[in-house]
């Protein structure tokens, strides 16, 4: 992870007291990754951030993320620093899409219930915390196709505004192959959730997630784990979409991360 590390300093690591090191690429949708003695507490807020053997840790800034944050950091030994770090701001696309069956826009009661049920295991997948650095492998973009949607966007759908986009949408064929973006264990492999359809969630390790939805057949089951590359399901057109495509997610625990900048910050090693 040090050589990963070491390519994600985008900028000048300021001068700490600790032996603290802090890269990666400080704006919304963005990550940042440092090293901290080991042993050390780390806190963001409220936010216990959990961090290797090594002292490696990760902090997800999301597509809101405020113009300044604090990481406070108590070593081993009695020591306390609390770093000031600045977040850059985007600006976002906003796309307008028509044809989606109203029913999914504006939910009956029913739908209602089963996308509040589909959440409910989401955030517990999510929630899930993996010991194992799956991350150092880095990180390959899993499918090949067009790129038909990008992160941070905001649609319009049939005229009305809804949440931002959190991933990135790869358009392909029904059953092009999708590949696991870097090493993990399968967290969720749900056929028929309601929103994402054919869903999966990988974990990485140390917050680190990756989400692959709208999947036509899906190859893992939960507890499986996988390496880079195998093909863990294909592209499809399952849940609220008005063509086939993948929708590729990276989050830190329940923060969307933008997929182009952690593939950029963590790429798997070339042979």
């Amino acid at each position: 992870m040090r050589s990963l590390l070491l390519a994600a300093l985008l900028f000048s690591t300021p001068a700490f007291a600790l032996d603290v090191t802090i890269g990666g690429k400080l704006e919304q949708g963005g990550l940042v990754i440092g090293t901290a003695p080991p042993g050390s507490s780390i806190t963001v807020g409220e936010r216990r951030v959990p961090a290797a053997a090594d002292g490696t840790f990760f902090v997800g800034l999301g597509r809101n993320a405020p113009a300044a944050l604090a990481v406070k950091i108590d070593t081993l030994a009695g020591e306390t620093e609390t770093l000031s770090i600045a977040v850059a701001r985007r600006d976002w696309k906003i796309d307008k899409v028509n044809g989606v069956p109203q029913n999914l826009v504006t939910p009956d009661p029913e739908t209602e219930a089963r996308i509040a049920e589909d959440s409910k295991l989401l955030r517990a997948a999510r929630a899930r915390f993996e010991t194992q650095a799956f991350y150092r492998t880095g990180f390959i973009r899993p499918a090949e196709g067009r790129i038909s949607g990008i992160y941070g966007s905001q649609r319009i759908l049939n005229g009305e505004p809804r949440n931002v986009h959190a991933g990135l949408d790869i358009a392909a064929p029904t059953g092009t192959p999708i590949k696991a973006a870097a090493d993990g264990v399968v967290t969720l492999a749900h056929p028929t959730m309601v929103m994402s359809g054919g869903t999966v969630l990988l974990n990485h390790g140390y917050g680190l997630q990756t989400s692959y939805i709208h999947m036509s057949r899906i190859d893992v089951a939960d507890g499986q784990r996988v390496k880079q590359g195998d093909v863990i399901g294909a592209i499809g057109a399952t849940g609220r979409v008005t063509g086939p495509h993948l929708h590729f997610s990276v989050l830190w625990f329940d923060t969307s991360l933008d997929p182009d900048t952690i593939l950029a910050l963590l790429p798997a090693a070339k042979d």
